[in-house]
């Protein structure tokens, strides 16, 4: 079964925090990183990447952080994903030649997986996150 790497889980937990978030509010890095665990410099990389993306923006200085910079309700999990994988084919075809049989499998289910993943948005896991802390309390 295919992975994705550490970093889409960080960058897929983060994006749905900022989802979360309130309004206008600005997220600190090391609050972020304290909710995983993380070093705040390896975090940096993955925010770098989100914000490369479109999908965050950040605001300097001591009083900075970052927050979502699209409609919270138009971002999915494939947006992310691609932020932090790139959007290339999962499978490449050793043999390199013409119809390749097995690519067409591949690439058939690849492109089902994203239409899948583009049809989960972060708003919906967002809200079923709160409901819970909310029942949790």
């Amino acid at each position: 079964m295919m992975k994705y790497s550490n970093a889409t889980n960080y960058a897929l937990h983060t994006m749905v925090y900022l989802t979360i978030q309130e309004g206008e509010k600005l997220v600190g890095v090391q609050e972020l990183a304290d909710m995983q665990r993380l070093s705040p410099t390896y975090l940096s990389k993955i925010l770098t990447k989100l914000a490369k993306g479109g999908l965050i923006e950040s605001t300097p200085g001591a009083k900075g952080g970052y927050k979502i910079s699209r409609t919270k309700h138009e971002i999915s999990f494939l947006d992310v994903i691609n932020a932090i994988e790139g959007d290339t084919s999962l499978f490449d075809c050793t043999l390199h030649h013409e119809g390749c049989l097995i690519e067409n499998v591949m690439r058939e289910a690849e492109e089902n997986m994203k239409t899948e993943l583009k049809s989960k948005l972060l708003i919906d896991i967002a809200r079923e996150a709160e409901a819970r802390q909310f029942k949790g309390k």
